[in-house]
């Protein structure tokens, strides 16, 4: 954080409140975005997608569907009732208004952030030195897989010649080349089928008016701060940093932080924490309690805590949703320990291979390891994992909140839910 005095405070639970606010995971009326989508309107689903990642800024792109979906699904899926469960896998064609790039992750991003990421382009087409090696076998193919999508038009990666590795870690060179002319601005990604990416030239994808958009480097280091801190509401220097793969300690993300803190657009808060929170007074002491906010973000939570709005309950959440990617700052505002064990061999996992948070309300309150079995229609509970609850009145609460979300989840995927595997 930089050295402006800190103008605010917010309790945990006020910033708790905000996040799910700006997340879109509270009441039509706080959060501004629509909650329910009709079936029968196919363009109304589409645009409330897009206002969701507008919203954010970015929709994280994962490959693990064992769950029945996504995790891009997942995110939409629990703030829009009613969407289609392929919406979001069909949200990125020719003409609409994303891009897919390095966002967070690999993320579809509104198309009117494609010219705040220049820098990064800029600096990776000098990172790869090969494209200017005539000699190289990397530049190589580099030229024939630009005169192939010339000739041919857009490619799928299965499509690019190549010589194979044996595992899926070991890429092709053509891929290879592919992802780094596609990071670099040459090529985008027109758009995906059954989740494999279509490449094709930049020009052909990105509207020329968007493509040749200038900003300079500093105005994109402050569009990309703001937009990270609308998706969060609260936030440190390092999680607003972290949003979009930059450096917390890049001299340009902190001069970012001081011209927008000095110009009055965010103000630096700190966070009061829970004194009953084990988490929270770990944490006392440390700068991840110094953060920042926007002025009318400040006011919104101040009305939140007062207000104590009716919140939506029993949603399950995907372990790479907007709010929970951040481990600390979910420990933080949940007092929760968000783990994703994927790449844990079975024996060392606790809550197992896929596991879905499920949030009731402003708590997170369980986890729950699911794996749909599509040919049978059934969704399947492995496991079921609630956390510590405050009495018996509020685990059965909770218990309940973990039903609804599990049947309204099964429902948006259009299968059946299967008995479910104990609680713990």
């Amino acid at each position: 954080m930089s050295s402006a005095a800190i103008t605010a405070e917010l309790t945990v639970l006020e910033a708790r409140r905000l996040a799910l606010c700006r997340a879109g995971l509270m009441k039509p009326e706080w959060t501004g975005l629509t909650h329910r989508v009709p079936r029968s309107r196919p363009s109304a689903g589409h645009d409330a997608t897009i206002d969701v990642v507008r919203r954010f800024g970015y929709l994280q792109l994962d490959t693990v569907s064992v769950a029945g979906a996504r995790s891009h699904s997942i995110v939409l899926l629990s703030r829009l009732a009613g969407l289609h469960p392929r919406a979001a896998e069909e949200l990125l064609r020719p003409g609409a208004p994303l891009f897919e790039y390095w966002g967070h992750e690999a993320s579809y991003i509104p198309l009117d952030l494609y010219p705040a990421f220049e820098f990064r382009r800029r600096e990776l087409r000098d990172r790869y030195a090969w494209r200017t090696d005539s000699g190289s076998q990397y530049a190589q193919v580099a030229a024939s897989l630009r005169r192939r999508l010339q000739e041919e038009g857009p490619l799928r990666s299965l499509d690019m010649d190549g010589p194979g590795g044996r595992g899926w870690w070991d890429f092709k060179i053509a891929k290879r080349v592919a992802n780094a002319l596609w990071s670099s601005g040459e090529l985008a990604i027109r758009e995906r089928r059954n989740f494999q990416r279509v490449y094709d030239l930049a020009e052909r994808v990105i509207p020329a008016h968007v493509r040749t958009g200038r900003i300079a480097t500093d105005e994109a280091y402050e569009m990309l701060l703001m937009k990270a801190l609308d998706g969060h509401g609260w936030a440190t220097t390092a999680t607003l940093a972290h949003t979009w793969r930059l450096r917390v300690r890049d001299p340009r993300v902190r001069a970012a932080i001081v011209r927008l803190n000095a110009c009055g657009r965010i103000v630096a808060c700190r966070l009061v924490p829970q004194q009953s929170s084990a988490t929270s007074a770990r944490l006392a002491r440390s700068s991840s309690l110094l953060g920042w906010i926007r002025p009318q973000d400040l006011e919104l939570a101040a009305r939140l805590g007062r207000a104590r709005p009716r919140l939506d309950s029993g949603v399950l959440l995907s372990p790479f949703d907007p709010t929970l990617w951040d481990r600390q700052r979910v420990a933080l505002l949940f007092d929760f320990d968000q783990v994703l064990e994927v790449f844990k061999p079975a024996a060392h996992r606790r809550y197992g291979y896929y596991c879905l948070p499920v949030l009731a309300g402003e708590r997170l309150v369980a986890r729950v390891d699911l794996k749909a079995e599509r040919r049978a229609g059934l969704l399947r509970v492995l496991r079921r994992h609630m956390e510590t609850a405050d009495g018996a009145s509020a685990h059965a609460a909770h218990e309940a909140a973990v039903d609804s979300a599990l049947a309204r989840f099964a429902s948006a995927l259009e299968l059946e839910l299967a008995s479910t595997a104990a609680g713990n």
